[in-house]
């Protein structure tokens, strides 16, 4: 039995020894090969957001492959680029690079990425083409060392590459406002506004469109905002006339509009040039006030009060209408006056029926008043309430004295005329 169990030992040895020991491929002298190039289109208009697409590949190959027999197979091969970023510069380009450095992880032989790196083209770039330096940026595997039967040693290679993207600003039409000049526009009124317009760009636009646009939420607001112009050939100037509506909750302050030229550029497609934001004032809202002082009204009475009425606006009101709010303890069974036309400035007298009561308190009251009217486009306005003063005044203290005098003297002349009456009757009787 111990024979037996010493025989099986040397034929399981034996046995092993038979079995062909596993080969482990090995790589020498290769290293990554990377390459750039842009993706799509590199032709951008002056101003234009741009999305810049970039193809990162390694074309690397190894120069000496063999297999050996007992050694540790290694992790990396020398020809796989290894966490590899990605940036782009804008150099001396009018270029605005708004992406990081992106990291875009291994390459390994033949194999590509595609970077897409966010860009602005400034607004004053010029026709031409641009060199935009592209920094990549990795590491290899440059080689590994066994120095023993089960240890294998990395050495690792960092590289920066910087390769050449070229981009090209196609021609353009670039606007300037010359002059931007408002009619009438003044807080909740519809005017004018008249721009003059130059083309100081490189491109001649065709079938061209000077636009006005609301900015954001300015008051602003273009009821027709595009005039069709033609041609619009560089160094050209247009006039353009617009008619826009400021909002009522605006401020006698000046508010963006934005304005642009859609146009056919020499390729046959439509396109726009950058907006152009101008500042455009605006005008108060047409005010009023009371020229005239308070008006005085006696107790129980009913009179005529006269109100004087002061255009304080920078444009005319036509057709101006004056209506008085007549409250407790006043009555009006004439309430409305027409002013006319108010120039600024100028003052119109409006004439009201007004009634107040026995027994208003003596002191000074405020009526409310508006004014209608119509602005230079004929739109129907209505001033903000302000206010008429007027002063209750009270019934003379010798109102009723006076009466009683009056009916006492009229007795007394009833009277005398009895006595003169008696006395002369008296002497016919006597001289008859």
């Amino acid at each position: 039995m111990k024979y037996y169990r010493i025989i099986i030992v040397f034929l399981a040895l034996g046995f092993l020894c038979m079995i062909p020991v596993m080969g482990v491929t090995t790589y020498l002298g290769g290293s990554p090969h990377i390459s750039a190039a842009i993706s799509g289109t590199n032709e951008f208009t002056a101003g234009q957001d741009a999305s810049v697409k970039v193809i990162v590949w390694n074309s690397g190959v190894s120069n000496l492959q063999f297999e050996t027999k007992g050694t540790i197979e290694r992790d990396d091969l020398p020809t796989t680029a290894k966490m590899v970023t990605v940036g782009l510069s804008a150099g001396n380009a009018p270029f605005i690079v708004k992406s990081d450095p992106q990291t875009v992880g291994d390459i390994k032989s033949e194999g590509m990425v595609t970077v897409t790196i966010a860009t602005k083209i400034t607004s004053d770039a010029t026709e031409g083409e641009y060199q935009l330096p592209l920094t990549i940026r990795y590491t290899y595997l440059a080689s590994a060392v066994q120095d023993t039967t089960d240890v294998l040693q990395y050495h690792y290679q960092q590289v920066d590459e910087t390769f050449p993207i070229t981009i090209k600003i196609k021609p353009r039409v670039k606007i300037e406002v010359l002059e931007a000049v408002p009619e009438n526009l003044n807080i909740g009124s519809e005017g004018y506004l008249n721009l003059t317009v130059k083309n100081i760009g490189s491109e001649e636009g065709k079938k061209a469109s000077v636009k006005i646009l609301r900015n954001g939420a300015s008051p602003i607001i273009p009821t027709d905002g595009s005039v069709f112009i033609g041609d619009f050939p560089r160094n050209s100037t247009v006039i353009c006339r617009y008619k826009v509506v400021v909002s009522g909750d605006a401020e006698k302050q000046s508010y963006p509009v934005d304005v642009l030229v859609m146009y056919e550029n020499r390729e046959g497609d439509v396109v726009s040039s950058v907006s152009d934001t101008i500042g455009i004032p605006v005008g108060g809202k047409i005010s009023f006030n009371i020229a005239s002082g308070p008006v005085e009204i006696v107790q129980g009475s009913q009179s005529v009060i006269q109100v004087v009425y002061k255009n304080q606006g920078t444009t005319t009101a036509y057709n101006a209408q004056a209506r008085l709010s007549a409250v407790d303890p006043f009555k009006s069974s004439d309430d409305t006056a027409y002013l006319g036309d108010m120039k600024p400035g100028e003052s119109a007298t409006a004439n009201y029926q007004v009634m107040v009561d026995d027994g208003a308190v003596v002191r000074e009251y405020t009526l409310d008043t508006e004014v209608r009217y119509r602005d230079e486009l004929d739109n129907s306005q209505v001033s903000d309430p302000f206010n008429v003063p007027l002063s209750v005044q009270s019934k003379p203290a010798s109102g009723g004295l006076m009466q009683v005098l009056g009916i006492v003297g009229i007795i007394t002349l009833i009277g005398i005329g009895a006595g003169y009456y008696l006395l002369v009757i008296r002497r016919l009787q006597r001289n008859e």
